[in-house]
């Protein structure tokens, strides 16, 4: 068995461009379902970021009347946590890179 080789083709200018990319801030956003109910979006909102009742409501509400909310923005790391906790609950959630910054 031979030992890995490391990759040659990744140039310095490749491998900073990820880094940035993955460096960014990245947006987690809530989509709307047919399956959940309202109370239940917002007691999941309120349980996942500890969002107060009015907080939790409005993004709840943004999700059922435009399809989706951006809940929370910040590292990815982070926000793929969220990503998989919203996921446990059953929600449909997915990463976004923040290309406002």
């Amino acid at each position: 068995m031979t030992a890995p080789t490391a990759r040659t083709d990744v140039t310095p200018a490749t491998r900073e461009e990820t880094e940035l990319v993955l460096a960014g801030l990245w947006r987690v956003v809530v989509l709307n379902d047919p399956v959940n109910l309202m109370s239940y979006v917002v007691l999941v909102f309120r349980k996942v970021f500890g969002f107060d009742e009015p907080t939790a409501r409005r993004h709840m509400l943004e999700v059922h009347e435009r399809g989706r909310s951006t809940v929370w923005t910040g590292v990815r790391e982070k926000a793929e946590a969220y990503v998989f906790s919203l996921q446990q609950w059953h929600l449909t959630a997915v990463l976004e890179p923040d290309e406002t910054h």
